[in-house]
């Protein structure tokens, strides 16, 4: 086996790169040399506990209770539980129409659902535990401009500083997002489902405390989630938006004032958490599924947004991105303790086959979700509404469609 200067380098030290470092190194107990590489400036090394600077217009993510699993083996729980928000209920509706469904952590037996953590938090307690890995290196701001995979390794040109050097490691992992410009440097194709959506995402404040309820609303514009946050340093109460808009909206909705977006959102979600008192900064991005047409191939494994990627109205992508780490990050852990090249086809092929089944039920879940309850003709109208309404009374159901939701797969626990 040749030998290299990195067992792995991940290209790419997002929440996803970051949380494969942690695996890798955790479960091969600091037993690999691994490299990230960030195009973006990393924050300074601090000492302690990294910062916490709740942002009104910071950008969230929902962490399913199977991720909070994840993270609770990793040792990274206890500090990334101080400002996160639980999600203890989940309220399902469609407007203007009889079918409802509540889902509770209670009647699941679980402390939670899921969790709501704004993602500057949780890159900063990631990369905070990952610095004290010393088996773990970083090259931030640099990029990976390109691959060529020889036998048994694979070379990487990296530019850092405005000078390219060869860096060579058994496995390359491609984390740089979902227009990987990595992943087309290796000629990797991905299939597009265009949904020709925009999603709007943003932080709402409303007058009455959301008490740790997820709402997912459908509506004649689009599904839309609000997802219960922490209050902001001046105590607002504070739910991340994700509102879907038919493409050709996507002007119109830029153009309103918040005050025009605010009575609007009321309009079509109500006055279940009282008068909708504030937005703050709104962004908005074409919406599709992708996923590449190759996740493997010998020395190179695409994870994350870059191997595929998903409508957020069930708040799927991340969480399957984490099942998918830590999978492969156990598979290579024990390949490396058995001398195993980490890089081999037919040991990265091992992990295609055993996500394979979780990335087809969950992308499949997330897609027909979004089919179901974007289409507003009277018939599925009803359907839908029927559904809802079935699934609300018949408690095995609904067990097995929460369990779905929240990261946990047929026959695992989840105590």
């Amino acid at each position: 086996m040749p030998r290299t200067d990195y067992d792995i380098v991940i290209a790419g030290g997002g929440m996803v790169g970051a949380s494969l470092a942690l695996c890798l190194d955790s479960y091969s107990r600091a037993g690999l040399r691994i490299l990230v590489v960030e195009n973006f400036p990393l924050p300074p090394v601090g000492e302690g506990k990294p910062a916490y600077r709740p942002s009104f217009d910071a950008r969230s993510t929902a962490l399913s209770f199977g991720s909070a699993k994840i993270y609770e083996e990793l040792a990274v729980w206890p500090l990334l539980a101080e400002h996160i928000c639980t999600i203890s209920q989940v309220h399902v509706s469609d407007r203007g129409h009889f079918g409802s469904v509540l889902m509770s952590a209670a009647s699941q037996g679980w402390p939670a659902l899921g969790y709501v953590v704004e993602n500057a938090w949780l890159g900063n307690v990631l990369l905070n535990r990952l610095r004290q890995h010393t088996s773990v290196e970083f090259l931030s701001p640099a990029s990976v401009e390109s691959v060529t995979v020889s036998k048994g390794y694979a070379s990487l040109s990296v530019r850092e500083g405005g000078a390219s050097r060869e860096i060579s490691t058994q496995l390359v992992a491609v984390a740089d997002g979902a227009d990987s410009g990595l992943r087309t440097q290796l000629g990797i194709g991905a299939s597009i489902d265009d949904y020709h959506q925009v999603a709007v995402i943003a932080n709402v404040a409303t007058e009455k405390p959301h008490g740790g309820c997820a709402y997912e609303r459908f509506t004649e514009r689009g599904p839309l989630a609000l997802l219960p946050l922490v209050t902001d340093d001046s105590g607002l109460s504070r739910s991340a938006l994700v509102w879907t808009f038919p493409e050709g909206m996507a002007d119109e909705v830029e153009s309103w004032s918040d005050e025009a977006f605010l009575a609007e959102l009321q309009r079509n979600f109500g006055y279940r958490l009282g008068r909708l008192r504030k937005v703050g900064q709104r962004n908005a991005f074409p919406l599709r599924l992708m996923q590449a047409e190759e996740q493997v191939r010998a020395q190179v494994a695409v994870l994350g947004n870059a191997a595929h990627s998903l409508h957020p109205v069930a708040g799927q992508g991340f969480n399957l991105a984490l099942r998918d780490v830590e999978c492969l990050s156990r598979l290579v852990a024990k390949a490396h303790i058995n001398g195993q090249n980490l890089g081999d086809l037919t040991l990265l092929q091992s992990y295609t086959k055993s996500q394979r089944a979780d990335q087809l039920v969950t992308t499949t879940f997330s897609d027909q979700l979004t089919g179901i309850f974007s289409n507003r003709k009277p018939i599925l109208s009803l359907l839908r509404n029927l559904g809802l309404s079935m699934l609300d009374v018949s408690p095995p159901a609904k067990s097995r469609f929460v369990a779905r939701a929240a990261g946990i797969l047929p026959g695992a626990a989840a105590e």
